[in-house]
């Protein structure tokens, strides 16, 4: 498989945040696994073990990008003992979308010609992993996990929470894109390298700092003609607790703020 080339002019515009690389074994396979997280502690300790289980390491090569943790979970040989290949550790500024962008960047300049996203709180099951990938061999640009399409499991997910993707999220992102989507807050997704270089999506800008790129991209893929669609897969929450960064009422209004931002296509290049 041959990897599409970077411009190096559009190489040089790229906007990312500062990241050291405390750890680097090199490119395997053609594809890679992404987990974002930070001070996840036990939870990605579960997730990664899982992975292992799964043997995901025979099919991508796993990359672990750090928001700055400060909990011990990452020690780097027990991260090699269960098939990490890379962590990265974010030093410059921004939450999720800049590690995102810190972690996209790295990859593509390694070669990778897809890459999926998992979170790192062990929510959702990784055994769907290898089927990510075949969609994106097959030519799939835009693989988005979904607990409610035939075949998806949803477990303990908040009543309120539950309530927002269905009847705000999905539905708009759905009616102004002009894909249906059923579950678009959650992070589990795959891309294709050419819509992740392509210069009309242009994902490498600091407008991504928190939760923009899930919403924005969700978007901008359907609307460029982009091939898009949702596997089912596994997401549990645990009873009695909410595994997530987002704050309860500050941070959800952010998320819906950022989602009519990107349905207005204020998140477009050049917007």
């Amino acid at each position: 498989m041959t990897s599409s080339p970077i411009d190096p002019a559009a190489r040089i515009s790229w906007q990312v945040p500062a990241f050291d690389t405390p750890l680097w074994l090199g490119r395997q396979h053609d594809f890679c696994v992404v987990i974002p997280l930070i001070n996840e502690g036990e939870r990605i300790k579960s997730l990664l073990a899982r992975m292992a289980a799964c043997n995901i390491a025979s099919h991508a090569d796993i990359i672990i990008v750090d928001g700055g943790s400060t909990d011990g979970s990452l020690a780097l040989d027990a991260l090699q003992q269960v098939g990490v290949r890379g962590l990265l550790v974010k030093t410059g500024p921004g939450k999720l979308s800049a590690q995102l962008r810190c972690a996209y960047s790295f990859v593509l300049d390694q070669g990778y010609e897809g890459i999926v996203t998992i979170d790192g709180n062990d929510k959702d099951d990784p055994d769907a992993i290898p089927r990510f990938i075949e969609a994106l061999k097959q030519g799939v640009d835009f693989v988005q996990a979904s607990r409610f399409v035939s075949g998806g499991i949803a477990e303990n997910t908040p009543l309120m929470r539950d309530f927002a993707i269905r009847f705000i999220h999905a539905p708009l992102l759905s009616l102004t894109s002009g894909f249906k989507w059923t579950d678009t807050t959650q992070g589990f997704r795959a891309y294709s390298r050419k819509l992740l270089l392509d210069p009309q999506v242009s994902i490498f800008r600091e407008v991504f700092m928190t939760y923009e790129l899930l919403a924005y991209l969700s978007y901008r893929a359907p609307k460029l003609g982009y091939r898009c669609v949702e596997l089912p897969t596994v997401r549990r929450y645990p009873k009695g607790e909410v595994p997530t960064k987002i704050s309860s009422f500050k941070g959800n209004f952010s998320v819906l703020e950022i989602l009519f931002r990107a349905c207005r296509g204020g998140l477009n290049p050049n917007e």
